[in-house]
């Protein structure tokens, strides 16, 4: 699971130049999380009236998946976890059965049932030992994408066990960014990008036709960018990483990632980021790959390669596919 309340990519913007064009940002709390939305547009009033046709649809996919709001379709599938099937609108059916998708090709690396793990790691620098074996085995009782049934037919979700959950911490953003950016381009607005809390959403070029420059952040030296990443086109990017949030003790960093299958956090990978069109698929790849490792998740990743990475080791070792 990625936090994605920590902006892990740099947004570097070159001089705005006008070509009878206006470059206008910004900046809201959306999901919980603060949304940058950028837009070219023929004028300042345009391009007002644009971002808040994103921020319309960015709170309308909130209201349907946010497992924090009771009135939700989400909340309404765990509200009946181990009773009876929800049925749900088609959009949250295929976002889950994508979601359910990638814990398949992860061997269940990936998880949106991970919600339902018991909160016995803390990363607010508390935490003074490890919890014991049994209670870490405890706390992974609910987690199982095998416990979660989707049906097609009746366009339903079903949770088997009472108490399970499910949540798109991971993707909701990036899916959220992908369809603000469907929502402009259909309005007209030729260029911008929807930064939903560092899962990232791109098209066209700045105002004064340069390409986007995303700057990746190097964990291990504060202002420092490890690579800048130039975007024209649709495109996206997304950063998990562990290096703002984890737990330390006896000298040994556990990151706030934790792998759904032994409800241990996940170690060896500072950071992972993704590239291809899709923010929702690459968050996907970016968590499936911070708990796989180095070895399995660049293995996962030669079977996509329309989406490419760059990961960065604990041991500050840079390894990427571009």
């Amino acid at each position: 699971m990625k936090n994605t309340l920590f902006l892990l990519i740099s947004l570097l913007f070159g001089q705005i130049v006008s070509f009878a064009q206006v470059q206008q940002t910004k900046t809201v709390n959306l999901m919980g999380s603060v949304f940058q939305i950028i837009v070219v547009d023929r004028d300042s009033v345009s391009a007002l009236q644009n971002i808040k046709k994103a921020i319309t649809e960015i709170s309308r996919i909130e209201n349907l998946i946010s497992e924090w709001q009771p009135h939700t379709q989400i909340s309404q599938v765990n509200q009946n976890a181990g009773i009876k099937p929800v049925k749900v609108d088609a959009e949250v059916f295929y976002l889950t059965k994508r979601a359910l998708m990638f814990s398949e090709i992860s061997n269940g690396a990936f998880d949106i049932s991970i919600v339902a793990m018991d909160k016995i790691w803390k990363f607010d620098g508390s935490m003074q030992k490890l919890p014991s074996k049994r209670t870490i085995r405890k706390s992974i009782e609910k987690v199982d994408y095998r416990n979660i049934i989707l049906d097609s037919v009746n366009s339903s979700i079903f949770l088997k066990k009472k108490g399970m959950k499910i949540g798109f911490g991971a993707t909701g953003k990036g899916y959220a960014a992908d369809q603000a950016r469907i929502v402009l381009l259909k309005e007209g607005v030729k260029s911008g990008i929807i930064n939903a809390a560092g899962d990232i959403a791109t098209w066209g070029t700045q105002a004064n036709g340069e390409p986007w420059r995303l700057g990746i952040n190097n964990p291990f030296e504060t202002g420092e960018i490890i690579e800048i990443l130039e975007f024209s086109g649709n495109k996206a990017v997304t950063t998990s990483g562990s290096y703002e949030k984890y737990a330390e003790i006896n000298q040994k960093r556990y990151s706030h990632i934790i792998n759904p299958k032994t409800g241990i956090p996940s170690s060896g990978i500072t950071s992972v980021t993704v590239m291809g069109k899709n923010a929702e698929m690459c968050n996907g790849f970016s968590t499936s790959i911070m708990v796989l490792g180095v070895k399995k998740g660049s293995k996962l990743m030669r079977k996509f390669p329309q989406y490419q990475y760059l990961i960065l080791t604990d041991k500050a070792q840079i390894l990427k596919n571009f």
